[in-house]
């Protein structure tokens, strides 16, 4: 077995990022009124983007595919190589072609060029010689050239086809601001997934409700207040007026503000010493907003309300923390 020298391959290595950061930083002053162009006829279709590629190429296009689905752009990959033989079946006059060869040669798709024209239907190529028959043949060619690949022997994909694939991310990034595309809209092709889970759940999915909601009313004695918060173990206690309506909290912070003022917690109401209005989230709000509050705020735990700022909930970060929001 060789032994690697450790001082050249990592030589090597900061080497091929290097070259490659320099591929997709040019890219930046190609962004042009093509680009807009190309975004324009992605949003005017109203079928589907459909992604084409053979090689490494197909790879990166596989990729662009499920971003743009995963971004509100409806789009799937179509093999090059099985497009001729049968797949080119799922392209439909309402569909867009996006077509990704860095020669812009490549046999496969030139073949399949007659039938996209009959179809009627745009492409957009994404090639590294826009003097190519694909880039000619285009409506629209987005150049992803580079000076050099990061292959020691200028062979193998890999600056082009990391610029490439930075090339489509532009396109899918463009086109989500464009639709307006929410985190909302994000979570819904992303249900199953962790941020799925984080911009779905709302507060109501996860709150302490009815007994288990930490409350004692206007005038308890802070001894009982903090017995309550030991009971309920959500590291605070709501305190409600005689309509059940919020009038303040009590924290594990204001227990040691309070201890530290040497309060008598025998004599000592509650109201004296808590904290007036305390941070409060709707039933109806993303748990997410809830982290922001607790994060900007830097608490722990939150009182739910409803519409007439009545008490009707609690939550704490260790109930975000199980439901995987943190």
């Amino acid at each position: 077995m060789p032994t690697i020298d450790k001082d050249k391959v990592q030589s090597l290595a900061r080497k091929v990022l290097v070259i490659e950061a320099q591929a997709v930083t040019a890219l930046a002053d190609r962004i042009d009124d093509l680009f807009s162009r190309a975004c324009q006829l992605c949003i005017d279709c109203r079928g589907r983007i459909v992604v084409t590629g053979m090689g490494k190429s197909g790879h990166i296009g596989n990729k662009i595919a499920a971003t743009l689905a995963s971004t509100g752009s409806p789009a799937f990959f179509v093999h090059s190589g099985e497009a001729s033989h049968g797949d080119l079946g799922m392209i439909t006059g309402e569909d867009l072609l996006l077509a990704v060869s860095n020669s812009g040669e490549t046999r496969e798709i030139i073949t399949i060029l007659p039938l996209i024209k009959r179809l009627g239907i745009p492409m957009i190529t994404l090639t590294g010689n826009p003097d190519s028959t694909l880039a000619k043949a285009a409506d629209i060619n987005l150049d992803v050239s580079v000076a050099v690949e990061a292959c020691p022997m200028n062979l193998a994909p890999t600056a082009s086809t990391t610029a490439t694939l930075a090339m489509g991310d532009a396109l899918a990034v463009a086109l989500l601001e464009s639709r307006g595309f929410t985190e909302e809209d994000f979570a819904r092709s992303h249900p199953g997934g962790t941020l799925g889970r984080r911009l779905l759940l709302h507060v109501e999915e996860l709150m302490h409700t009815g007994e288990s909601v930490p409350r004692v009313a206007i005038g308890t004695p802070l001894s009982e207040g903090l017995l309550e918060m030991s009971r309920k173990g959500l590291g605070m206690t709501a305190i409600v007026d005689k309509d059940g309506k919020l009038a303040g909290v009590f924290t594990d912070g204001d227990l040691r503000r309070s201890l530290d003022n040497a309060v008598d917690i025998h004599t000592t109401r509650i109201e004296q010493v808590m904290t007036e209005n305390g941070k409060t989230v709707r039933a109806d709000m993303l748990a997410a907003e809830a982290v922001h509050l607790l994060d900007a705020h830097k608490i722990t735990a939150l009182i739910v309300v409803d519409e007439d700022d009545k008490v009707i909930g609690a939550l704490n970060v260790h109930d975000l923390l199980r439901a995987g929001i943190i």
